[in-house]
């Protein structure tokens, strides 16, 4: 018997947004299934990361800002930082000055 691969995005879903593609042709069973295990590992690292950042800052809640932090630091989530710029800085100019630093 084969092992159930336990994901927390559904497999059914994952495909569907691939298939929205035309350049996507047919699709193996398993890559849906992987596609999602990626998927739970890097929002994994990301929030691990963000929690990390919110907790040198002192803060009980993770917010946006930490996130936008978080993307801004880290070279590995430079394909994120479009999206996180629309994010307000609010609070102050120290945030900004030391994402500009870090990159």
């Amino acid at each position: 018997m084969r092992k159930k691969l336990d994901t927390r995005f559904p497999a059914a879903r994952i495909k569907k947004i691939m298939q929205a593609d035309e350049d996507v042709g047919k699709i193996a069973l398993a890559v849906p299934l992987l596609v999602s295990k990626a998927l739970e590992l890097f929002l994994q690292d990301l929030c691990d990361r963000t929690y990390e950042i919110t907790l040198r800052r002192g803060a009980k809640t993770m917010s946006s800002l930490h996130l936008k932090q978080c993307v801004q630091t880290f070279n590995v989530f430079d394909f994120l930082r479009e999206i996180v710029s629309k994010v307000p800085d609010l609070g102050g100019a120290d945030v900004g000055s030391e994402d500009r630093s870090s990159c």
